[in-house]
């Protein structure tokens, strides 16, 4: 019990875990549509699109959470509006508005001549993690769960037969913006917690692992939540006992999880 209590009797120790715990959450909801639609290079594109918007918060002195999170809004509808052309797929439009915004971010670091101040950008804080972050995550997360509780029907739906969405009165086009821009802000609420670099694999890795398993959307999420939190509580022991990074730490029992759920499926000769 002391070993369980003594990582935490420290304030930072606690904001810590209350970001992990609030980052595995909304990422592990959002994680399930992203798996189920495929749309795993969404996330990708959108931790490293929002570089533009922190370079200029930098350069201009004001909140980086907010310069992401105008970069990362920006960057969902772009994708969104430039897919909904016929012509054009979503693949295309996200490797389109990812190289555009990532190319920009680099050239603002270079006239910014300053690369030191973004390393917290891509391998994150945790540890660091102040009440004002706490809130600015908390309210994300609240947002993410009551939008994903009332659109739900609409989003999962379209998930599956975009076709038959339409035809019960529900715009898979809109619907799809909304979940990108729903992405989009839960990216920004994670780039504190772990970095841009392993904000993905917080998004996906537990959804992917939960969707070996389950064989519902809201089976996929619950599980997710379960392998989410469970991976913050573990990443964050293992990163105070053996000092190892925290969010890589996390990210890894994540991938633990998906590896082992993986490897007994194909042991035990499960196809479907």
């Amino acid at each position: 019990m002391p070993m369980l209590l003594e990582p935490f009797q420290e304030d930072f120790m606690r904001r810590a875990l209350a970001g992990l715990l609030l980052a595995s959450l909304n990422c592990a909801l959002l994680g399930a549509y992203v798996v189920v639609r495929r749309m795993a290079f969404v996330s990708t594109a959108l931790t490293h699109t929002i570089l533009p918007g922190v370079v200029f918060a930098v350069i201009k002195g004001f909140s980086l959470y907010w310069g992401a999170m105008g970069a990362a809004v920006l960057t969902a509808l772009g994708i969104g509006s430039i897919a909904n052309q016929r012509k054009l797929r979503e693949d295309t439009a996200i490797g389109v508005v990812f190289s555009f915004m990532f190319a920009l971010g680099v050239l603002m670091m270079s006239a910014a001549k300053s690369y030191h101040d973004f390393h917290s950008l891509l391998f994150g804080s945790v540890l660091g993690v102040t009440e004002g972050d706490l809130w600015m995550i908390g309210g994300v997360t609240a947002v993410i769960f009551f939008l994903l509780a009332l659109f739900h029907k609409g989003l999962e739906l379209s998930s599956y037969d975009e076709e038959y969405a339409r035809q019960c009165g529900f715009s898979p086009e809109r619907l799809r913006l909304l979940l990108l821009v729903l992405v989009a802000l839960s990216t920004v609420s994670c780039v504190q917690i772990v970095g841009a670099l392993l904000t993905t694999a917080l998004l996906i890795t537990p959804a992917a692992a939960a969707a070996l398993v389950a064989r519902t959307l809201p089976g996929v999420m619950g599980l997710s939540s379960v392998i989410g939190t469970v991976s913050a509580i573990a990443g964050l022991y293992a990163a105070y006992y053996h000092d190892t990074p925290p969010g890589a730490a996390v990210v890894m029992v994540c991938s633990i999880f998906f590896f082992v759920i993986f490897l007994g499926r194909r042991l035990l000769g499960v196809k479907n």
